[in-house]
């Protein structure tokens, strides 16, 4: 078997290599940034393990012999499912590797915002010494926080917000009351989610449904002063109506670990907001997760090659 890390941004991929050398595994390795990259590179390879490089039907069509992609990461929206359905090609991704690490991430930039720690860390460097500088602080055990996605991070994130805020209520349409936790309230709707919550973070997946959901219809149901964290992924949010929510003060702040476009333009006007707190795409990391990542993405394709599945499924493909 052979195949193809399409793309890293990690310093260095030994830990792959390691593990494909000992299942006597050859290994290609690339930074592609499009197709026709991935489709040059990947001569010869049944499998393909993809953080950032769009995997598609132009590259299922070109090389056949492709037969699974594995992604780095719990999101596989780099690798478009449908194609690869139509295609027989088996999809894997990590989806269980840094749920304490995303969920602990959002409560604290939820946190900095509702008590604007980051504001007063810039007043004091600035001179100013007085708790009012960041203006009125609500407590947060006063508050509704609405969580929209219940998976994995979801849930860890309603876990470890609920002795902290009033209510916890989610949205999220696929997941049965059963396996809703007994502190969680559930809403119907989004809509509803939008006008109870006062703080909001989102914890759902990239796709045709979701792209561009959180929009002027959804925020503009949010009480003024309220907040939204995105520590999922940077299409959901349309980042117009966001700022134009900020701008009218509908929003107080947001919380972005993602945006649709990475890394940004730093003269852009969501990266200048004063009011908005922003970090590198890094909830997903630590060490220990950063390291359990790689592992599950690259042993999918071992599994694969040895049983003709990989561990974790996200479409089912056909071998040949």
């Amino acid at each position: 078997m052979k195949v193809l890390i399409t793309d890293y941004d990690f310093p260095d991929v030994e830990l792959e290599l390691a593990l494909y050398r000992a299942a006597e595994i050859e290994v290609v390795t690339a930074q592609c940034r499009t197709e026709e990259d991935v489709i040059a590179a990947s001569a010869g390879c049944q499998g393909i393990l993809v953080q950032y490089a769009p995997i598609n039907a132009k590259v299922f069509a070109a090389r056949p012999e492709i037969r699974i992609a594995s992604r780095y990461g719990a999101g596989f929206d780099t690798i478009n499912t449908n194609d690869a359905k139509q295609y027989g090609v088996w999809v894997g991704n990590s989806p269980d590797y840094g749920v304490g690490e995303v969920a602990t991430h959002s409560l604290a930039m939820a946190l900095d915002l509702i008590r604007n720690i980051t504001a007063y860390d810039r007043d004091v460097k600035a001179g100013q010494w007085h708790y009012t500088t960041a203006g009125v602080i609500p407590r947060a055990s006063d508050l509704t926080i609405g969580i929209v996605g219940l998976g994995r991070i979801g849930k860890r994130m309603a876990h470890i917000s609920r002795n902290l805020f009033k209510r916890v209520i989610a949205y999220d349409p696929y997941i049965i009351d059963g396996d809703f936790p007994a502190y969680v309230e559930r809403v119907a709707s989004k809509e509803e989610l939008f006008q109870q919550a006062d703080v909001v973070s989102l914890h759902t997946p990239l796709n045709d449904e979701t792209q561009g959901m959180i929009n002027a219809s959804l925020l503009d149901l949010m009480k003024p002063g309220s907040y939204l964290v995105n520590g999922a992924r940077g299409g959901l949010v349309n980042t117009t109506d966001l700022l134009t929510a900020l701008d009218s003060n509908r929003l107080k702040g947001a919380g972005l670990d993602v945006l649709p476009v990475e890394p940004p333009q730093t003269d852009s006007a969501i990266v200048q907001h004063p009011r908005v707190l922003l970090s590198p795409h890094a909830a997903f990391y630590s060490d220990v997760a950063a390291k359990e990542l790689r592992r599950k993405a690259a042993q999918n394709l071992i599994d694969w090659h040895r049983t003709g599945r990989p561990s974790y499924v996200v479409v089912t493909g056909k071998n040949q």
